[in-house]
């Protein structure tokens, strides 16, 4: 597809305090776009805004909170004329036995990554219509294959990713766009903070190549750039996730033959693993859901 140039584009990035959110609000910057970031952090992300190349703001909002995030998007708005990019990143993860889980986060991730993205996307189609625009669902390579030990972030992942593809054939006729983006296990503090559990580290070092890498993020961002100046249906961040396509209904009956073994070897030691959400993201979600100032 032809690429759209960014230079003067206005793009909206939620969870953009740090990690993909704050590297591809700096690249969208560095490309001419005029960026507004979105999170739980003000401070976190008034300094992401302040390294920023061009015009930016930011707005510390919960993307689950749809009074809070319409008066955002109404103020984005406002400051610059127009919206041409929403990128759906915000997200929370947690692991762990589903039977030995926490509720109360366990259901976080579900309402952060798949109620929050719809909240997101509800408060931005309004101004995407009149940009005729493009929206970017962030899901996963948990949305392509199921996971043991992740039965909420597999869940809110591969929701969002129906929920964005049957977006797609709802808006696609008032000129709106909407992408879903694919990403595996990217150097993230998300996937730092879950591998500081050993069990959680060492059942994903166990997984089958390529999927047991992690990966840089700078590429990754790179392609994520590149599927928004196409405004692609599809972005990959990394090179082999297009591959898992062809073959994702073969892998719930394998990955449950195959867990059920792994399950199994690790049972001895389940009972130590983290619950509760990971990451200083994580942490910060906490935090909020305490009444604590970030």
């Amino acid at each position: 597809m032809t690429k759209v140039s960014l230079e003067g584009q206005v793009a909206v990035v939620t969870g953009a305090a740090r990690g993909v959110g704050e590297l591809l609000a700096r690249k969208l910057s560095a490309r001419g776009a005029k960026v507004a970031l979105v999170g739980l952090e003000p401070d976190a992300l008034k300094q992401v805004s302040d390294r920023l190349h061009g015009e930016s703001g930011f707005w510390h909002a919960d993307v689950t909170d749809q009074e809070a995030m319409a008066q955002v998007a109404t103020e984005v708005k406002e400051r610059f004329g127009k919206v041409d990019i929403v990128v759906a990143n915000a997200g929370v993860a947690n692991g762990g036995p589903f039977v030995e889980s926490d509720p109360v986060a366990w259901r976080r991730v579900i309402e952060v990554n798949l109620i929050g993205s719809a909240v997101t996307a509800r408060a931005f189609l309004p101004v995407l219509m009149e940009s005729r625009g493009y929206l970017l669902q962030i899901a996963s390579l948990a949305a392509i294959t199921p996971a043991p030990m992740m039965t909420a972030y597999c869940a809110s992942k591969s929701g969002v990713e129906a929920y964005a593809h049957s977006l797609r054939a709802e808006v696609g006729h008032k000129g709106v766009r909407v992408g879903v983006g694919y990403l595996s296990w990217t150097d993230t503090d998300m996937v730092r903070g879950a591998d500081q559990d050993e069990v959680m580290r060492e059942l994903r070092q166990r997984l089958p190549w390529p999927s047991n890498k992690t990966y840089p993020l700078g590429p990754a961002v790179d392609r994520i750039v590149a599927g928004i100046e196409r405004r692609s249906s599809h972005v990959y961040a990394q090179w082999w996730l297009r591959g898992m396509q062809g073959v994702r209904g073969y892998l719930p009956g394998i990955i449950g033959a195959v867990g059920q073994r792994e399950m199994r070897r690790f049972e001895p030691r389940l009972k130590g693993v983290s619950t509760g959400l990971v990451g200083a993201g994580g942490a910060a979600d906490e935090q909020r859901q305490q009444g604590i100032s970030p």
